[in-house]
């Protein structure tokens, strides 16, 4: 039986790559969180805009990009997209590390049509009175949406989009396939150097359990600070 040694994965550049892939980990889950949220919130109003054709756009957007796998995306934005650019531009995504760029537009794509659900429902349970007070007193739709409605929204939504960056930290595990430095290819680098599966695989897994585990944390205690209003 293989004697276990932390040690091996946890000194030299061993220690090295699973940090740097943890820190990547990390800077794509912020970085996602920073465009998806502000997007989530647009595609939102669009579904609940008065105009159909508006309303359809965002109904096309959402349930599109939810029907296809958080996978799928990774590929097709890294192996497929960029070949519809033109040459100059190709070529400038590929100098500056094309697999972290297009991982994060693939999460920033699939993030904000979760989240923009989230928010939708938000905003449908305030009640509709206080939208059509907004526009009895003659604000348009937006400045209604923006003033009245998304500041108790957004309150109603923080739950749900909580658990949604819990996902998406798990989520960014998934860039590995199209050869992103993040903790989990970093983790396999380790293995293949070392032969310490184990040790270094529960490192992996302790990582990703410690952030979620802080994410579930701040959940509860949001829930604690604000609880849910009862009628």
């Amino acid at each position: 039986m293989t004697e276990l040694d932390f040690a091996v994965i946890f000194s030299g550049q061993f220690q090295g790559w699973l940090l740097k892939g943890f820190l990547l980990s990390l800077a794509l889950t912020g970085l996602t969180l920073v465009f998806a949220l502000p997007l989530a919130a647009l595609v939102a109003l669009l579904r609940m805009a008065p105009s159909r054709f508006v309303r359809a756009a965002g109904f096309v957007y959402v349930e599109g990009v939810r029907s296809v796998p958080l996978l799928v995306h990774m590929l097709w934005w890294y192996f497929g997209a960029p070949e519809l650019l033109p040459g100059p531009a190709k070529q400038w995504l590929y100098a500056h590390d094309a697999e972290a760029l297009c991982a994060l537009i693939a999460l920033v794509v699939y993030t904000t049509a979760f989240m923009a659900e989230d928010i939708r429902s938000g905003i449908r349970a305030v009640p509709v009175t206080q939208l059509e007070a907004g526009r009895a007193l003659g604000l348009s739709f937006l400045a209604t949406m923006r003033r009245i409605v998304l500041p108790q929204a957004l309150r109603i939504t923080v739950p749900p989009l909580i658990s949604q960056t819990l996902s998406l930290w798990k989520n960014t595990s998934i860039a590995t396939v199209i050869g992103v430095a993040e903790l989990m290819y970093q983790a396999q680098r380790v293995e293949t150097a070392s032969f310490r599966g184990f040790e270094t695989f529960a490192a992996c897994t302790a990582a990703y359990l410690t952030i979620s585990l802080l994410i579930t944390a701040l959940a509860a205690i949001y829930h604690h600070r604000y609880p849910a209003r009862t009628a």
